[in-house]
């Protein structure tokens, strides 16, 4: 079924992907605040396994710092995908890259005021994570939604997978980087992390400068008390859409397991097999490279086409590595092998992680009405990031239960293949009424 597309004038009027300063400056944007993100949260968390292994019970600052995190997603994705329509997605765009500027400001004074080495500290860097996931849940519905409205239709598939790919080389480059960094400051030293950050954030302004003005989707769309949640033009949408909903659903499964995956691979790394810092977030880090590949391939695979069957090819994928990697961790082998064979089996992870995200992130855009696509976006990020949300108490069930079975907490990786696995054999989305071309 043919999506329909813009006018051949508007088709006319812009520039190719590759030439298009706007896409570029988006791409740069967006690539610059996930490696914030990712710098400052790998520091967080690598703090909270250092008191989690202080502590010898189960991983309760992990999990915290995870539902911290996805908790502003849940409460205003719904608010942020709103005004994502309701005022131009390039002004959201700006606004939110100014926000971050303080949000970083905020995590150097609390390094400059604190001792990192109390667990105390960990409560102010709650607090700004906290900012920063506000900030990062408004940018969101403005930072997808603007695609469509920037590019032809037929150029999202690839776009996509750029933006996916440069977004998971942001996780690999500020994961390695805090890992790093980490390890080379001392405990006193850990605001120069943060004053980075400021320059980043800074960087990040100057680019989102570079995106052209969109139009406003929908001028002098009513706020409702809905809006925070899931509104009423888009619960018809879902009721009448059952590929939509499904889509939907397997996203927000999806960023669940990713929630459940990263404090694993962290415990795994910094507490069961006692590598440093650097060591632990490469491991986390080669996720990042696997899905940035992964993602690339897929936009290359489509081919101007939503191809469901990717999904398939990637849980299939994940399951396998899931189960090696869970299997690293009773394996017995020296350090070293399992340092090297994590490298590899979370690349893998990663990789089909990427094959499998790229058609649902394209579909969820596509699928939409125009004056629907930011608030569908707003939706979609409500419901992932309840994902993510649930997502922290199952990892820290999880690590409640290796504590007490004294098992390794490596044992998460095989629950997650398990719970993948009705995912490949009973999911196929159903072609019929579905966008599967794109012209």
């Amino acid at each position: 079924m043919s999506i329909p597309s813009s006018s051949a004038d508007e088709l006319q009027s812009l520039p190719l992907l590759s030439r298009d300063r706007s896409f570029w400056g988006m791409i740069a944007t967006q690539f610059l605040g996930a490696f914030n993100d990712n710098v400052f949260k790998q520091v967080v968390l690598l703090l909270c396994v250092e008191f989690y292994r202080q502590s010898e019970g189960a991983d309760i600052y992990q999990s915290l710092a995870q539902a911290i995190f996805a908790i502003p997603f849940v409460v205003f994705s719904g608010f942020a995908g709103f005004l994502s329509d309701r005022t131009s997605k390039r002004t959201i765009v700006v606004l939110a890259k100014i926000a971050e500027i303080g949000v970083m400001l905020a995590g150097m004074f609390v390094f400059l005021m604190s001792d990192a080495q109390s667990v105390t500290v960990l409560y102010g860097l709650f607090a700004v994570l906290f900012c920063m996931s506000v900030q990062s849940a408004f940018f969101g519905p403005a930072k997808y939604g603007i695609l469509p409205e920037m590019l032809r239709e037929g150029d999202l598939p690839a776009a996509n997978g750029i933006m996916q790919m440069t977004t998971f080389l942001a996780i690999i480059f500020g994961t390695a980087v805090s890992g790093i960094a980490k390890q080379g400051l001392s405990a006193n030293q850990l605001w120069v992390i943060n004053a980075f950050c400021v320059s980043i954030a800074i960087a990040g302004t100057m680019t989102s400068l570079l995106v052209r003005k969109t139009p406003v989707a929908h001028p002098g769309l009513e706020f409702r008390i809905s809006t925070f949640g899931v509104n009423q033009e888009n619960w018809k949408l879902l009721q009448g859409d059952r590929t939509l909903r499904g889509v939907l659903f397997v996203a927000a499964l999806f960023w669940f397991l990713g929630g459940v995956i990263l404090p694993t691979v962290n415990a795994f790394g910094k507490s069961q097999m006692e590598f440093n810092d650097r060591q632990t977030s490469f491991l986390v880090a080669c996720v990042g490279i696997g899905i940035a590949f992964g993602c690339l391939l897929s936009g290359k695979l489509s081919r101007h086409r939503v191809r469901f069957g990717l999904v398939t090819i990637g849980t299939w994928g994940m399951i396998g590595s899931f189960v090696a990697l869970s299997w690293l961790g009773v394996s017995g082998l020296p350090g070293g092998v399992v340092l090297n064979l994590g490298f590899v089996g979370l690349i893998s992870l990663g990789f089909f992680s990427g094959i499998f995200v790229v058609p649902l992130q394209v579909f969820l855009q596509i699928r939409p009405p125009k004056d629907q696509k930011g608030r569908m976006i707003g939706t979609m990020n409500l419901v992932t990031w309840i994902g993510i949300l649930l997502s922290a108490p199952f990892y820290y069930a999880c690590s409640k239960a290796c504590t007490s079975l004294n098992i390794g907490i490596s044992w998460t990786f095989l629950i997650t293949a398990v719970l993948m696995v009705p995912l490949g054999l009973f999911y196929r989305p159903s072609v019929a009424g579905s966008p599967k071309s794109i012209p």
